[in-house]
């Protein structure tokens, strides 16, 4: 997902390590969101784009690399978490919907939960989420599939590449 490459980038331009997420969520929560990060919204669309704040954030290091890190990561965080509740309440009414889900690496993040939780009161929508153990990359759920697929005899030779879109 975009959102979770966003915070791998992010921590490495800021010096820490792969994954990022949990590194940026520990050290957010002992900062400020004070910097002002650029949001990029499209009209009409519940497209997100992320190189906005990607590359305020690498010249904001590079220009000041003393630059306080929890407070960087802390508006990181707040910004693309503002993007994302934006178009999720767009898609939410566009689609009637009264029931998410969080999944996936990010929604282990406790802002993201937080934030969500208290959107999903104001706007009447329960939000689900796994517990933090459950809450890692798609790995174990692509290996899961492989192996269904290996036992119905399901193979691939030597050339097969990677498709990131392919239908499991």
């Amino acid at each position: 997902m975009l959102f979770g490459e966003a915070f791998d980038k992010v921590a490495r331009v800021i010096g820490l390590e792969y994954p990022g997420g949990p590194k940026i969520d520990k050290l957010a929560s002992a900062g400020a969101p004070n910097i002002n990060l650029p949001h990029t919204y499209f009209e009409d669309s519940l497209d997100f784009s992320f190189s906005g704040i990607k590359t305020a954030i690498l010249n904001l290091h590079h220009k000041n690399p003393n630059i306080n890190q929890a407070d960087l990561c802390a508006s990181f965080e707040k910004a693309v978490i503002d993007m994302l509740l934006v178009n999720t309440k767009k898609a939410l009414k566009h689609l009637n919907i009264t029931q998410l889900a969080l999944a996936g690496g990010v929604s282990a993040n406790s802002y993201i939960r937080e934030n969500f939780l208290k959107m999903g009161k104001e706007e009447g929508v329960k939000v689900y989420y796994p517990e933090l153990k459950l809450c890692t990359d798609n790995a174990a759920m692509i290996a899961s599939s492989g192996y269904y697929h290996f036992m119905k005899g399901d193979r691939a030779n030597l050339s097969l590449n990677a498709v990131p879109n392919l239908k499991i």
